[in-house]
């Protein structure tokens, strides 16, 4: 969904896994192919910063490669969503950012139930290869959306070692703690702490 410009006053920027969604997507996806428990392992690793991001997002890529996105988008469109959060964004479309280190061809009918701009990890399939074009920067990118769309505020919502860093560049950051406890390193970050979508949600109108 293409949304103008705006001139506002607060941006709201949310993970996706794990925050929006109800569960971790990679580990749900995994379970096509009867890898759900290594690859929770392997994601629940770089939740918690044991293992760095990349590497750890690139192999656990590489392991679920062999599916087609077809198969992908289908388990992930019936991935639950948090129903505040999403109330929330379905309110506030134009000020909600979806920042997700996830792939674009996976990701889509998510997106798209939200209704808002989403920023991604890209990659391509071809004759079952998997090929990652990019991975996205968060803290980058919030500043991006910053200076684009010309926002006073930043405020970012996220749970995971990975997000430590777009914590870190909010003007107000929160670590939300929804489906696992959030990582050590987004608590260091953050100015609040968080562990349900109702309860978010009401944090959010109040700021």
């Amino acid at each position: 969904m293409t949304l103008p410009p705006t001139d506002r006053d607060t941006a709201y920027c949310f993970d996706l896994d794990g925050t929006i969604t109800q569960t971790e997507l990679l580990p749900l996806i995994a379970a096509e192919i009867g890898l759900e428990r290594d690859m929770a392992a392997l994601t629940q690793e770089a939740i918690d910063g044991e293992t760095a991001f990349e590497p750890s997002f690139r192999h656990r890529c590489q392991l679920l490669s062999a599916i087609p996105p077809d198969t992908i988008r289908r388990v992930i469109s019936n991935a639950p969503l948090d129903p505040h959060i999403v109330g929330f964004i379905h309110e506030n479309p134009e000020d909600c950012f979806i920042l997700t280190g996830n792939l674009d061809i996976w990701i889509a009918p998510i997106i798209e139930r939200l209704g808002c701009r989403a920023y991604t990890s890209e990659a391509v399939h071809d004759n079952g290869t998997l090929e990652l074009r990019s991975l996205l920067n968060k803290a980058q990118t919030l500043q991006h959306i910053q200076k684009v769309f010309g926002y006073r505020r930043m405020i970012a919502i996220g749970d995971g070692a990975n997000d430590a860093d777009m914590l870190s560049s909010a003007t107000v950051a929160i670590a939300f703690g929804g489906v696992h406890p959030p990582a050590a390193s987004a608590i260091h970050a953050s100015d609040h702490v968080v562990t349900d979508g109702k309860a978010l949600c009401r944090l959010l109108k109040s700021l």
